[in-house]
Formats: C-alpha cells, structure tokens, sequence
C-alpha cells in the first residue's frame, strides 16, 4: 500500500472530513482517525442546530457562509432565548450583539410556542425563526463519501503515536501504519494541542470544555414537534424535540483534558433542576444521557492556518461549539489557504480574513 500522500489530515470528525473532502479534489488525501469509526466523539454528540445568531462574529460569518450548502441537511426548527424580569439587561445586550438576526418576542407568543415554558421565564424574549435541524450524520457522512469518491483514503484505529518532519514531509506514525505527506492537517478536535505538542510545536491554549446532554419524556399527550430550541438567555440551560422526545442540558462549560466525555451526577442534578424550574416539566426518568467535549481557543474563534514555526503544519481547530454549522465554509477556507489560494470570495464576502482565522494570533 503506497503510503506517501500530498495531504494527511489527523481527524475524521466533521472538521477533518469535510477539509479532507474539499482537498481531495485534486490533491492525494489521507485521512486518519484514532478511533474505530469517524466522527466518534463531538461530531457524534451534538446538539445539531444551525443558527446564524449563535457565536462570536467571525463564526457568525462562517455560518452565514455555510447556509446554501447546509440546505439539504436543515429542517425548520427556530431558537427563542427566553428571560425572567430581573434578567432584562441581558436580553438587551444579547438583541444588540445579534442585531437583525432575532426579533423581540413577548411573553404570551413565547408560551404559544412553548406551552411548558413558566411564566416566571417569559418576561422577555428573543426569538430566531430561521435557525434549523441538522441532520449531522447525512452532513458527515456526504463529506467521508466524497473523499473516497476522489480516490481519497481513510485509515481508523490510527492513533497518532509518533510525529516529525522526514526530510521535506511530515510523517505520521499510527498503529495502522505509517504516513508521510509534506503537509499535515491538524483536526484533531479536543486532541489537536496535544498534536501539535508531539510535532514539537507550542499549543495555541486549546480548552476542552465538557457539555452535558440528557434525553427526557415530554409531559403526557403535549405535542413538541413544533417547538424551538429554547435557552436561557444567559445561557444556562436549553431544551430541543429530539425523535419524539425533549434534549435537555445545563449548558455546562466545564473545561476538561482531551477524553471519551462522560456526563456526571453533578452536572445532571443541575440540569434537571434548572429545566424544571423554568418549565412545567417534571423528569421522572432520564432515558440517555452524554457528554461531549466543545473545544476553545482563547478568543473564542477557530484557527485556519499553517504554524509559522513549522512549514507544512496546518492548524483547523478550536471550532467551540460551532463546528457542525460552520463546516462548510470553513473547510472550503482551509483548503484555501492549505493550497495556498484566496478565500472563496462568497466567504470573504461575510467578512472572513485569513488574519480572523490565523494561528499566528496565539
């Protein structure tokens, strides 16, 4: 098996196959993923809601970009932030981040939306009719097909055990072999500062954060199909339909070493608590429960670049909790600037630079 690449990218979650996908149109692409299956850990636990009012600007921007491809994986789903009375200075800060993106919705259409919801959390609210359903799996799985459709290859259970330039190229030493390509792609997701240690690189100060997600019945013959993602306004829990059934969290933000996220009972307790308190809604049994891991650099941006200290070494990384919606544009601008090339111009467009995204600003 030849394994010397133009490419290998380190990680088969939704950022490393869509990259890969993109670079595999006229470059060899080798794609590794150190568990048994792509996309086992973040891109497997998301929460799937595309919403352009979500993020920092610059992910804004990316989601903006990302709309048009997303269309055939989004169903209409909608977000309402949701208030008490003493919480209103928050509700005014939000609407002036997000601007035209939401519209102020009064306490009686909240509760229309969502009957459940008590009015001690309707006194103000802001509501998002275009956010969306991802179907995550079709998104992921669209991206792995047409790597291998462009002749590219995937290699599972490739741990990366060894990292170092040979001559011009890297090379990629895994339990499935070794790879060698003059250009790394590091997406590693919550593992990617501890990729860059190991090709002796300084980490950009990548956060793992941990967020917990439980599945729970609706009350008694109450129809959800219909209602939005809600979140307290200052984030400290949401509530999504999931399949007939209601996704709670906390929206917990417990920063974490790279790991197989577990939840926990504190983090659970929590969670039921602040649902129940601000909806007509009591848990008598939690159904499934999980954890995922979201990971942050310290602006809160995602990096897209080469690491000035190592020729070859591209960083896609630091995706926050907003990997799954901005993937489409942000993996046609890696592979832009992994080529070399402008930033698609409907891109550049909604604002996205190489210097938003660069590793050089850690």
């Amino acid at each position: 098996m030849d394994t010397s690449f133009d490419v290998i990218v380190i990680g088969a979650g939704m950022a490393g196959a869509t990259v890969a996908a993109e670079l595999s149109q006229d470059l060899r692409v080798c794609l590794l993923e150190r568990e048994a299956q792509p996309g086992y850990h973040t891109t497997g636990r998301s929460a799937a809601l595309f919403s352009k009012s979500y993020g920092p600007a610059i992910i804004r921007a990316l989601s903006r970009a990302s709309e048009a491809a997303m269309q055939p994986y989004l169903s209409p789903r909608g977000e309402l932030f949701v208030a008490r009375a003493d919480q209103e200075a928050h509700v005014a800060a939000l609407h002036t981040e997000l601007g035209d993106a939401v519209t102020p919705i009064a306490g009686a259409q909240m509760r229309e939306l969502i009957p459940i919801l008590r009015e001690s959390h309707a006194a103000f609210g802001l509501h998002d009719g275009s956010a969306a359903d991802i179907e995550v799996h079709g998104l992921h799985q669209a991206a792995l097909k047409r790597l291998r459709a462009n002749g590219g290859e995937i290699a599972l259970n490739a741990d990366v055990t060894g990292l170092g330039r040979v001559g011009d190229d890297w090379q990629v030493d895994t339990p499935a072999g070794s790879y060698r390509a003059p250009i790394v792609v590091n997406a590693a997701g919550a593992w990617a500062d501890e990729i860059g240690k190991q090709a002796g690189l300084a980490p950009l100060g990548l956060v793992p954060k941990r967020r917990t997600a439980l599945l729970v019945s609706p009350p008694e013959g109450v129809v959800i199909d219909s209602w939005p993602l809600t979140v307290g306004v200052e984030e400290d829990f949401y509530i999504k339909p999931d399949a007939g059934k209601l996704l709670i969290s906390p929206a917990d933000a417990t920063p974490s070493a790279p790991c197989d996220a577990q939840p926990e009972e504190m983090d659970i307790a929590i969670c039921v608590d602040r649902i129940e308190t601000a909806f007509d809604l009591q848990v008598r049994r939690i159904e499934h429960k999980w954890a995922g891991l979201r990971s942050f650099l310290p602006d809160g941006g995602p990096a897209a670049g080469y690491d000035p200290a190592a020729p070859g070494f591209f960083w896609l990384s630091g995706q926050g909790g907003y990997g799954i919606q901005t993937a489409p544009a942000l993996a046609r601008t890696a592979a832009a600037l992994v080529r070399g090339t402008a930033i698609p111009q409907d891109i550049a467009a909604e604002g996205v630079t190489a210097e938003a995204l660069s590793p050089a600003r850690f």
